[in-house]
């Protein structure tokens, strides 16, 4: 994508985007298990992005009720054909990332709603990763679960779509995220890119640190754990962390050594 500017573009419609909330959409994400690389609603100023025609995807910025930007991205030329409307994120630091996962929130209009777009209208988009110094593998298409209509549209009534997938293996520094329109009505709601470990934990006396799963999904990382003060090892503690962010098959265990007593998963005092 080249570097351009974002333009106003008339839409084939207008809605109000309601302001995000925990209670409304409850998040994919756990505090522990996934780290959070981006996420569109809690950038506070200016995303960004790049458009490529300047004419595409239209950049929104609304504030909610506590003065937060809301940052959506519309785009809905349905009746011209062979439509190529990309939109490009910013550059995403990997961190320690080897697999990252994409949450997208968005709208999509149904193409029957629409008069006269017969063969233009599509109901789809394609999401795109490109990593620096890499080329351009595309993710997937993304398709709506729901979409809404002309009536729902009337009375205000807008079906949000929540799409995970999964993008990797990722082995440079950064990459960017692409999305490219060929021709629906949609409006890009947020944008979340994560990735998973399985956090530290104490099991069986013995501590294990935070750890990123492999690049390959089906294979399971060995970590050994460390006895906790006052305790040794009896038979050499083990987890094993999974793809989803998930300790399985403990093995071994630490003991309190002589005069010390187990609490609560430490060996503090003496007996």
């Amino acid at each position: 994508l080249s570097s351009c500017s974002v333009t106003s573009i008339s839409l084939l419609f207008k809605f109000t985007v309601q302001p995000l909330s925990h209670s409304l959409f409850p998040s994919l994400l756990s505090p522990l298990t996934l780290l959070v690389l981006l996420d569109t609603t809690t950038v506070l100023g200016e995303l960004d992005w790049k458009t490529y025609p300047v004419n595409g995807w239209d950049a929104i910025t609304e504030m909610d009720e506590q003065n937060r930007p809301i940052h959506t991205f519309q785009v809905c030329h349905v009746m011209e054909p062979n439509q190529n409307n990309w939109l490009r994120s910013g550059w995403i630091q990997r961190q320690a990332a080897q697999r990252v996962y994409v949450e997208l929130r968005f709208t999509l209009r149904d193409c029957n709603s629409i008069p006269w777009v017969s063969g233009t209208c599509k109901e789809t988009f394609n999401l795109f990763y490109l990593q620096t110094e890499g080329p351009l593998p595309a993710v997937d298409t993304i398709a709506a679960d729901e979409s809404f209509t002309q009536t729902d549209l009337g009375d205000r009534v807008l079906r949000l779509n929540t799409e995970v997938r999964e993008v990797g293996p990722v082995t440079q520094k950064g990459f960017y995220l692409a999305f490219q329109d060929v021709g629906a009505c949609i409006a890009l709601v947020s944008v979340k890119v994560f990735y998973k470990r399985c956090p530290s934990t104490l099991r069986n006396l013995a501590a294990f640190p935070d750890t990123v799963p492999h690049m390959d999904s089906s294979s399971l990382v060995e970590v050994r754990g460390a006895c906790v003060e006052n305790a040794e090892e009896r038979d050499t503690p083990k987890l094993y962390c999974g793809a989803d962010g998930d300790w399985l098959v403990p093995l071994g265990r630490c003991v309190c050594s002589i005069g010390h007593e187990e609490m609560d998963g430490f060996c503090p005092g003496k007996k």
